[in-house]
């Protein structure tokens, strides 16, 4: 194949290419946003959990915490083995140097939990123990691509609806859509939690033997969908 022969082709692949996409923008089309939302309950529920000597006045060794931690945990029903974790992998033990003699041990962990209720339980459980460095991390749900997936449906025919009300009026109808972008902002379906705001936890009175309740915010899933739909 000679060099002529080889500008030949690219020039018509050029020209094509240019024909292509100017018929593609002469088209008559309608150009919509769909959206849709849902609030979903956290079914993942991260707490986080520091022992450290310091929490005993008659300084129990951080092993003995764990121990009795893993221990309370067991009775609740957690699987530790499975949902509970040291936060720092690298180093699983703080040292705080309080004076010059003394050097005390701290460790973290993550807990995952399913709800509220276990959620309770936990802190309770903890507190009697004597742990009270505890808080609830994040929240977030095991669902969250399905759940996203199903708003994405609902956010395109959203957008189909809406383009049927804007052409309806002029008799026009719909035709296939030429383009769908998606401008949903992704993540790992995680909602990190504030020390207020996000979290309540109500204790109940002292006369009662109720437990406290923590209710969490509902995660909300929000997706936005541009459609361009041919106009016939």
């Amino acid at each position: 194949m000679n060099l002529k022969t080889i500008l030949t082709i690219a020039l018509c692949t050029i020209t094509l290419s240019s024909i292509a996409q100017k018929s593609f923008l002469d088209m008559p089309y309608i150009e919509v946003n769909g959206y849709a939302d849902t609030l979903v309950t956290p079914n993942e529920i991260f707490i986080k959990i520091i022992i450290s000597e310091t929490d005993t006045k008659d300084r129990v060794s951080i092993e003995e915490l764990e121990r009795k931690m893993v221990a309370g945990l067991k009775q609740l029903g957690i699987n530790t083995e499975k949902e509970l974790a040291t936060s720092n992998i690298q180093s699983n033990y703080r040292y705080y140097v309080l004076k010059q003699k003394d050097v005390l041990k701290s460790k973290e962990y993550q807990l995952k939990v399913g709800d509220a209720v276990t959620a309770t339980k936990v802190f309770m459980k903890l507190e009697e123990l004597g742990i009270a460095n505890t808080q609830i991390e994040k929240v977030g749900h095991s669902e969250i691509v399905t759940i996203r997936n199903s708003c994405r449906t609902k956010a395109i025919l959203n957008a189909k609806d809406k383009a049927i009300a804007l052409t309806k009026p002029i008799n026009q109808n719909l035709g296939p859509a030429l383009l769908i972008s998606d401008y949903s902002n992704e993540g790992d379906g995680q909602v990190q939690v504030e020390r207020t705001g996000n979290v309540r936890m109500m204790m109940a009175g002292a006369e009662t033997a109720e437990l406290p309740q923590i209710d969490f915010e509902k995660i909300r899933i929000s997706l936005t969908v541009a459609v361009k739909f041919l106009l016939k």
